[in-house]
């Protein structure tokens, strides 16, 4: 893209962006606005931390350009309107902190010796040593910026010999790897199981693979999982990206008969269209062949995440499943996790 496109088009979206946050009520829908807007803030979400570093300087060479006044004020409000200028990193971070916290407090008081159902065979005691052991090993990773795959098998875990331990064990693991993290240029290269081979990939991986846990616990002890509906999306954009480096569902997605899956977010109309077959793996958030999908799943966007990890299951009634459901079944049990 070139410097003169790229520039025409942020000066668009920030004419728009103004003035929708500027129109009046009788002029358009409050409801639409926000939907809108929202719209934007989470397209703008999915961008590296440069890139939304990068913008939010073009939106204030804009505003720069615009005449002293109103216009040019509302202009300059568009970087911290859409968060721009966040640490991605930080936030991710804090975002998995703040989980982890939940998910100790859930499962602290908790017989170690109680079923996970949505884990077929585990019991909390094994949910928590999981979920710890993927703190140790994400932080060894950062820590010594492996080049290539480390097996967690290999990395110290000072497991405490009690089941009922477990649970600080894991604050501690938690602690630590953060501690990690936030020392690291999210920026720098090393080795990782996924497509973004960055440090930066480790948060954003660690954060979903808390809020599936925490869903876990959650559901064995009856409770309804608290998923935002932000982080639900990024959720199903990190797996997309990342299912054909994950090499458990690589292969059995490579292996599938052509089909095509579109889930659609009731509460947020957020939409991903999945490809497979003959010509390969692709998704994408954009509508094409959105109406020739073979399968339509349409729920709340963290049902929807639930689904994906195979912690809802497609029969249940918030799902409204449309076309054939041979081709879900098929794309679900490919990308069990």
């Amino acid at each position: 893209m070139s410097d003169a496109l790229l520039h025409a088009l942020t000066e668009a979206l920030a004419d728009v962006v103004t003035s929708i946050d500027t129109c009046d009520d009788d002029v358009l829908d409050p409801d639409t606005a926000v939907k809108w807007m929202e719209t934007t803030a989470y397209l703008l979400d999915r961008l590296s931390p440069a890139d939304r570093r990068e913008l939010a300087g073009l939106f204030r060479r804009v505003a720069a350009r615009r005449p002293e006044g109103a216009w040019r004020d509302e202009l300059l409000k568009i970087p911290e309107g859409f968060g721009l200028d966040d640490d991605q990193h930080e936030l991710y971070c804090d975002g998995v902190e703040q989980l982890v916290r939940r998910f100790v407090d859930a499962v602290r008081d908790v017989d170690p010796a109680t079923p996970v159902p949505t884990c077929p065979g585990w019991t909390f005691a094994d949910l928590v040593k999981h979920h710890g052991t993927t703190h140790r090993w994400m932080e060894h990773l950062v820590r010594t910026r492996a080049a290539e795959r480390v097996r967690s098998r290999d990395v110290p875990l000072d497991l405490p010999e009690e089941t009922t331990a477990y649970p600080r064990w894991l604050v501690h693991s938690a602690e630590a790897t953060l501690r990690t993290l936030r020392k690291v240029d999210p920026d720098t290269p090393m080795w990782s199981h996924g497509a973004d081979q960055r440090v930066g990939f480790y948060p954003r991986r660690l954060l979903f693979e808390t809020v599936v846990h925490l869903a876990d616990a959650e559901l064995a002890l009856g409770r309804e999982p608290g998923i935002r509906p932000g982080t639900a999306a990024d959720g199903i954009d990190e797996f997309l990206e990342n299912v054909p480096y994950f090499a458990w569902i690589a292969e059995p997605v490579g292996e599938l008969a052509n089909g095509s899956l579109r889930l659609t977010a009731t509460d947020t109309g957020g939409a991903w269209t999945i490809t497979f077959g003959d010509a390969g793996y692709a998704w994408t958030t954009h509508g094409e062949n959105a109406d020739t999908a073979a399968v339509c799943v349409a729920a709340p966007v963290a049902d929807l995440l639930l689904l994906q990890y195979g912690r809802r299951h497609p029969d249940d009634p918030r799902f409204a499943v449309a076309g054939d459901h041979a081709v879900l079944d098929r794309w679900l049990a490919a990308t069990a996790m």
